[in-house]
């Protein structure tokens, strides 16, 4: 059975983009346009991992996953954020709010592969 991911992306080319190459690697994806859909699906959908952007309409990235953490049906969801903010402030304020990994866009598709595979067999966080 394939892992479920589920994207958190308002850009329509990222999100297009971030879709397939997950497609390919074989994920199941799910997408949600805006937080408060996001955090809807990964109460309804139990998603293995989320990829979150930060800069969303409605939530911000960094509610969305604080309000993750809080909820114990969502509070152990892998949680991978991919932003444009690519500032360490912006990174330590990502970590200090539950994600458990930081990518900053733009980013090679296989960057994003390879982060999401070693969330998934647990071999720890790669920064």
């Amino acid at each position: 059975m394939s892992k479920k991911i589920l994207v958190i992306e308002d850009d329509p080319s990222t999100l297009r983009f971030i879709e397939y190459t997950l497609q390919q690697a074989g994920f199941e994806v799910l997408l949600a346009k805006n937080g408060l859909d996001g955090l809807r699906m990964a109460q309804t959908q139990h998603p293995d991992l989320i990829i979150l952007d930060i800069m969303l309409p409605g939530l911000d990235g960094y509610e969305v996953c604080r309000r993750l953490r809080q909820k114990p049906a969502t509070a152990n969801i892998l949680v991978l954020m991919l932003s444009a903010k690519a500032r360490q402030e912006d990174k330590d304020t990502g970590m200090k709010m539950g994600a458990d990994d930081y990518l900053s866009k733009p980013v090679d598709p296989s960057e994003i592969i390879k982060r999401v595979q070693s969330m998934l067999t647990g071999t720890g966080k790669v920064l």
